[in-house]
Parts: C-alpha cells; sequence; structure tokens
C-alpha cells in the first residue's frame, strides 16, 4: 500500500473530524429539519471543504452520526454498570437513548432513506440495544433490583413509547418523569 493510505489522520484532522462529528449531533438533535452542511461546518467552525473532506456525502455525515451514537450506547451500557448500582445505569442509559433518538430529529429523512437502501442495517442495530438493555436487565436481576419477568423487548418499547409522547428536547422534563415511572415499574417487588 502506498504510504498515505497507511498512515494515521493528523492530529488536527482527527480533532476536526471529531468536533464536526459532535456539533453535527448537537445539531441533528436540536433541529426540526435537516440542516444543510454548510450550517453544520459553521456551527463547527471549519470550512465546508474541511467537512466534505471527512464526510463527502450528507449520507456518509449521517452514518458516522448514526454509528457513534449506537457504540455509545452499547458500550456505555457497560460503562454505567461500572458506575452504577444496576437500576440507576438502566435509568442512566434511557437517558442517553432518548439523546440518541433526539439526534434523529434532524436527520430522519437521511436516516430512513439509508436504512430502505439497506446503507444501514436497521435489524442489527437493534439486536445491539436490545443487548445492552439485557446487559442491564440481567446485571439488576442479579442484584435484586429489577424485575424478572421483563424482557429487553418490554424495555425498547417502553422507552420508545415515552420518546414518542414526550420528545426531547421539547419535553425533557415530562420524558424524564415518564422513564422514572417506567424504572419504578421495573423495580423488583
Amino acid at each position: 500500500m502506498p504510504e498515505a493510505q497507511t498512515r494515521s489522520p493528523r492530529a488536527d484532522a482527527a480533532r476536526n473530524r471529531d468536533q464536526l462529528l459532535a456539533v453535527a449531533t448537537r445539531v441533528f438533535a436540536t433541529s426540526d429539519a435537516e440542516p444543510s452542511m454548510r450550517a453544520i461546518a459553521r456551527e463547527a467552525g471549519v470550512g465546508i471543504a474541511t467537512l466534505y473532506r471527512h464526510f463527502p456525502t450528507r449520507e456518509s455525515l449521517v452514518d458516522a452520526v448514526y454509528t457513534d451514537q449506537v457504540e455509545r450506547l452499547t458500550t456505555g451500557a457497560r460503562e454505567l454498570l461500572e458506575a452504577h448500582p444496576p437500576a440507576a445505569a438502566l435509568r442512566h442509559w434511557m437517558d442517553a437513548f432518548g439523546d440518541w433518538v433526539a439526534t434523529k430529529n434532524g436527520m430522519l429523512d437521511t436516516l430512513l432513506a439509508m436504512v430502505d437502501s439497506g446503507q444501514i442495517a436497521h435489524a442489527r442495530t437493534r439486536e445491539e440495544l436490545l443487548t445492552a438493555i439485557t446487559a442491564l436487565l440481567e446485571a439488576g436481576r442479579a442484584a435484586g433490583d429489577l424485575r424478572p419477568d421483563v424482557t429487553a423487548d418490554d424495555v425498547a418499547a417502553a422507552i420508545v413509547g415515552v420518546f414518542t409522547v414526550a420528545p426531547r428536547p421539547a419535553q425533557a422534563e415530562r420524558a424524564g418523569r415518564l422513564l422514572d415511572l417506567l424504572l419504578d415499574g421495573l423495580r423488583a417487588r
């Protein structure tokens, strides 16, 4: 392979990419409609050419944000269990899930087109998220904190329901109350 293909990105290039990803995530989460690539670059404090160098298409940016968020949810479950008792870890994870749902606000049309075309494997994402929920539930059962009769599918459906009736960021307070009620219902009796 040529040397240029095997080198790691320069530190400033890696920082720019990380900054673009963080800003795009935030902009997508707070937008009602899909923001322009130019608006994302401006918000990140970089030129449009820098954005396109890292993410040549809107789809590549949406894919990167989506993949990053799913990874944060799956690895986040383990990290939360290391830092908190299982029930508290589950509640924190629910908030992270809400952030992920909110991120979809400003990229929904592109994301749906990518799922329809097979560019994003929705079934695989679902399995990864259910695995994370299962780990949280199993830890909670082992600790005696969470009910043994609840499945990851049950929890996923309930969380999706909460964010359907109380979308973030507009109804964050209501969503928080509903998630607290959900967690109370998941506690062992």
